[in-house]
């Protein structure tokens, strides 16, 4: 999809951070916690979040 923007990879990089051990490397299951853990209205913001997050769980770029 192309360079993300620095709000997301801010909210990822925190959320990775703080929970860590509770997210996955499936989108899905990451996408629901996102939702859980966050106040994140826009669906769109939430799903682009989640697949950062799995996108670095993935990759192994754990910060």
């Amino acid at each position: 999809m192309g360079i993300k923007p620095t709000y997301i990879k801010s909210i990822g990089t925190d959320i990775i951070k703080n929970y860590d051990d509770r997210y996955s490397t499936d989108f899905n299951d990451n996408k629901a916690l996102t939702q859980e853990i966050t106040t994140i209205e826009s669906k769109r913001v939430r799903n682009r979040v989640a697949g950062y997050i799995t996108r670095k769980l993935n990759t192994g770029k754990r910060k």
